[in-house]
């Protein structure tokens, strides 16, 4: 089902920032305003940074403080109840790393989102049999059960729908590296019909695929990245990796990794040859 508008993730970050300007706006520092409120610092750098929820009242303590009107303060309480309610990851959070579940807040109300892999098929476009194979590779590293194996998996689909499907989906470029199309996970029968999804995928009109050929010139070494913009919020980016994932919240850091997606988009083949390639992939693996 696709799910309802809103994230709590970006709800939470948003409420925090706004409490942060109207701090700085009336000029007035995170001491000072701990010390008018009666708290320590650290709980107000806390509530700004989106680590510590705000009770209602201290909502209302704030906003006094802050000297803002009827109107802000119901925003903010409003901003407050949206950032409480239950994002439909949180039914993962036992088989999810919690970097990605914050990854996955942020992205369900993304407006853009660039994706470039160098490795594998991105998981929002992966079948169910290739994400089963992909998380098996990890399984010995991670010792991941067989319930948490499935977990992750049924997370990975429960995404796609919410994601690819949903009334309003953002804009998604994705640009794939062509030895993503030829490293194998399972039976060449997977591998087949992973390509023939990818390639009924990039048929979706909010959906763009291109994939960078081997013969092109590679314009920038990186790992995978995947970068969010929104529309009322700063983008940020978010790096996986084997044991860890963090975001790039920098402003300066982000757009250069926008400015790096789309020197690799440039290089990369355009939609049609990408799915041509694509193509003679999938009958690559009929073996």
């Amino acid at each position: 089902m696709p799910p309802t508008q809103g994230s709590p993730t970006v709800r939470k970050l948003r409420l925090g920032q706004e409490l942060r300007l109207l701090r700085e706006r009336r000029k007035i520092t995170g001491a000072r305003a701990a010390k008018e409120l009666g708290w320590s610092p650290s709980k107000v750098s806390r509530i700004e940074a989106a680590k510590t929820m705000p009770s209602p009242d201290d909502i209302k303590a704030m906003g006094k403080l802050y000297r803002i009107d009827e109107e802000k303060l119901d925003e903010l309480l409003g901003l407050l109840r949206d950032a409480d309610q239950r994002g439909w990851w949180e039914d993962y959070e036992d088989a999810l790393p919690e970097e990605y579940t914050r990854f996955l807040g942020l992205e369900a109300e993304a407006v853009i989102q660039r994706n470039w892999e160098p490795q594998i098929v991105p998981g929002l476009f992966q079948t169910e049999e290739y994400a089963r194979e992909v998380i098996l590779a990890v399984r010995g590293i991670s010792r991941l059960t067989h319930s948490g194996v499935r977990s992750r998996v049924e997370a990975r689909l429960d995404r796609q729908q919410r994601v690819l499907h949903r009334a309003d989906p953002c804009e998604m470029r994705f640009v794939l590296d062509e030895p993503a199309l030829m490293r194998r996970f399972g039976e060449p029968s997977v591998m087949r019909a992973q390509m023939e999804h990818l390639l009924e995928l990039s048929l979706l009109p909010h959906v763009s695929v291109q994939v960078l050929p081997m013969d092109a010139l590679h314009p920038v070494s990186t790992g995978a990245f995947i970068h969010l913009k929104f529309a009322d919020f700063d983008d940020v980016v978010y790096l996986e990796q084997l044991y860890t994932a963090h975001f790039v919240e920098d402003l300066e850091r982000v757009a250069g990794y926008e400015v790096a997606f789309e020197n690799i988009r440039a290089q990369a083949l355009d939609e049609d040859e990408s799915r041509v390639l694509i193509q003679r992939k999938a009958m690559m693996w009929r073996g």
